[in-house]
């Protein structure tokens, strides 16, 4: 009886419960019969505590694979003198079940089915793929303790910034979710119309950004610059008393922002605020103050959509009045992204982000291909809860959903995602049960 046998250190997790194989790209088959034997044993008595993967053929080994003692040129002598050694037989071709027509085989040359037939050549010729690396995961701050639920989006918190937000962060890293953005629950007390509270040094972004660097120094942080969270007025830029939103007085105070936040030790600033002129105006203000290594993801394609609701329950940031919709942009428009693209492309961003996500691929698809700069895609609040609550209903399967929705993002043309599933997908791409 012959038996292989291989030894090797392993710190990978075990793959169990993965649901997810057909994002992954492989997958085992369970149809696959083996005359073998697998069996694993810990080495004790002093020998080395590791694990070792054994595998034994079986016993009962057909003729055509017993070894003859045979040299090579025996072997095709044998074949050319018409001894064809014995093989598998040709294997016959499966039954239609009864009543199936019979037809004429269309005439075609190309049956694209074909390159579908197997899961390995499913995987083989899979177009896009879909990492942990692709994802950012945003996370909801807030000053207490304790991590507080968010009723329309289940699964999210309002998480503490000295303690559930370093666990998540911890849980994220452990799939390989090392990105994340922060966007923070202000206390009302510190809400002005000006929203000066968005740049103060000694506030609750720039402190968790700083105490997020001293614990994971090569966790990537990507920050929200715009004013509603800190405005009394719950709008992305200062309001004037007429009830316009005032474009430039908005975007002197988001370049402090943005160098508050740098200054802090933020990887990425990113602009959501859609002011005109901004992104150029923050490059320059972080350049001068020699934070040139910074990045800028601009929201370049920023709807006027209802799927931010859950979002604005989250930080309790809605309008106190009116809507968004003269300066985010209206979801009729497909053209006008391209206007923003170039403006963003010329001031400087190094990243373009397209919010929604899943309802506006058109657009995601535009930006691709029209620019070489990187493209993000912003799977919104609203996104996540009508799959969170499809899921609890039974309608769907809340995991399926979620991983092809994922991947239509990254087809579409997204490098990168912002989605509140990062830590769910990473997880089943990882092989965890979630």
């Amino acid at each position: 009886m012959a038996s292989a046998m291989f030894s090797a250190p392993c710190s990978a997790r075990p793959a169990k419960g993965l649901h997810c194989q057909n994002y992954v790209g492989l997958r085992l088959n369970t149809d696959l019969k083996l005359n073998t034997s697998v069996s694993v044993k810990s080495m004790k008595n002093g020998q080395s505590s590791g694990r070792l993967l054994i595998v034994r053929a079986s016993e009962k080994r057909k003729e055509y694979l017993h070894k003859l003692g045979r040299s090579n040129e025996e072997h095709e002598a044998a074949v050319a003198a018409g001894n064809v050694p014995e093989a598998p037989p040709i294997p016959p071709k499966p039954a239609a079940p009864e009543g199936t027509p019979v037809v004429s085989s269309l005439p075609l040359n190309r049956r694209p089915r074909r390159n579908r037939r197997t899961p390995v050549m499913r995987a083989s010729f899979q177009e896009t793929t879909l990492s942990p690396a692709n994802f950012v995961y945003p996370l909801f701050i807030h000053e207490g303790e304790e991590d507080t639920p968010i009723g329309a989006m289940p699964g999210c918190y309002r998480l503490g910034w000295r303690h559930g937000l370093i666990e998540e962060v911890a849980k994220a890293r452990d799939v390989g979710v090392n990105s994340v953005v922060l966007f923070p629950k202000v206390p009302e007390a510190l809400k002005t119309p000006t929203g000066d509270e968005a740049y103060n040094d000694n506030g609750l972004v720039p402190r968790t950004i700083r105490l997020l660097k001293d614990k994971y120094p090569d966790l990537v942080i990507y920050t929200d610059v715009a004013l509603d969270p800190y405005s009394s007025d719950g709008h992305d830029g200062i309001v004037r008393e007429d009830g316009v939103i005032m474009n430039d007085e908005t975007v002197h105070q988001l370049c402090k922002q943005a160098v508050s936040q740098a200054r802090a030790g933020a990887d990425v600033v990113s602009p959501s605020d859609m002011m005109d002129g901004r992104v150029g105006a923050i490059r320059t203000a972080l350049d001068a103050d020699g934070f040139q290594h910074v990045s800028i993801m601009s929201y370049t394609a920023k709807y006027a959509s209802s799927f931010y609701g859950p979002f604005r329950e989250a930080l309790d940031s809605n309008p106190r009045f009116g809507d968004k919709k003269t300066y985010q942009m209206n979801p009729a428009n497909y053209r006008e992204a391209l206007v923003e693209l170039q403006a963003d492309e010329a001031e400087g961003a190094d990243i373009l982000l397209v919010k929604p996500g899943l309802p506006y691929l058109d657009v995601i698809r535009l930006l691709r291909e029209k620019s070489s700069l990187p493209i993000a895609a912003y799977q919104v609040s609203g996104e996540y809860s009508m799959i969170k609550a499809g899921g609890v209903l039974k309608m769907i399967d809340e995991e399926k959903v979620m991983m092809e929705s994922l991947m239509c993002l990254r087809r579409a043309g997204s490098d990168i995602i912002l989605t509140y599933f990062a830590l769910q997908a990473a997880r089943c791409l990882c092989g965890e049960k979630r």
